[in-house]
């Protein structure tokens, strides 16, 4: 088999401390998440002309890909959550993350590239990666080329439906608190509320009376989901 062996650029810190809750595609949340640089590419001048593209391409590794680690043999055919879970359809005709290559590819916005201390940070939104996730390259989106505004997307034409979020008297108790201490922002409490209202729960379950548990940024968040609407019933910090 021919293998490539491709350079680690930086890393992604991102609140999405756990692949549940990650949003299944760039853009639909817009959460504020950093690239961490690595040397030698920690370098300024490599991104001289940066800022005068809105919007980045991202080439990233599935990292965190454990039943892929251990199953490595290349399966034709997966289950998208987009189809429900059941119906099967070509990994070459998904955005599946069981890739014969593992490589993932993100449309991102840039907000600002700055030097922290002796880092260098590429501060983006509208990631849907993983904290941790090593990142291959960074390209500049080229809109008269890269938006294809009459393309067909099959299954995947139409942007997921939302629901609206409540929080329940407790959770909300609890977020106020925090948010009095500055141990929560209004901004990630939008940042939590639009990834909850894509609905992250597996396809195949839909159990009204389950409660689900998200690990986002430092915070515990529980949840149930309804017909129309997720109620938050807790928040918890983590501890660090």
């Amino acid at each position: 088999m021919n293998e490539l062996n491709m350079p680690i650029i930086g890393y992604m810190k991102s609140p999405y401390k756990e692949k549940f809750g990650i949003p299944r595609q760039p853009n639909l949340v817009q959460v504020e998440s950093y690239i961490e640089m690595v040397e030698p590419y920690n370098d300024l001048l490599a991104f001289e002309g940066i800022n005068e593209f809105s919007h980045l391409w991202l080439i990233w590794q599935f990292h965190d890909n454990k039943h892929q680690q251990e199953n490595p043999k290349f399966r034709p055919q997966v289950r998208p959550p987009r189809l429900g879970g059941n119906k099967k359809i070509g990994v070459f005709a998904t955005r599946s993350m069981y890739r014969p290559s593992q490589m993932g590819l993100s449309v991102v916005q840039l907000k600002e590239v700055k030097k922290v201390g002796k880092s260098v940070r590429v501060y983006v939104t509208g990631s849907d990666l993983l904290d941790g996730t090593p990142v291959l390259d960074i390209k500049p989106y080229i809109q008269y080329s890269d938006a294809v505004i009459d393309a067909q997307s099959g299954y995947a034409q139409d942007e997921p439906e939302r629901k609206a979020v409540i929080w329940s008297d407790h959770a909300e108790v609890q977020k106020q608190d925090l948010l009095k201490q500055q141990k929560l922002d209004h901004r990630i409490v939008h940042e939590l509320e639009q990834v909850l209202s894509l609905d992250p729960r597996p396809a195949y379950q839909d159990d009204a009376k389950r409660i689900y548990t998200m690990n986002f940024a430092h915070f515990d968040v529980s949840f149930r989901v309804g017909l129309d609407a997720i109620t938050i019933l807790a928040i918890v910090e983590l501890s660090v």
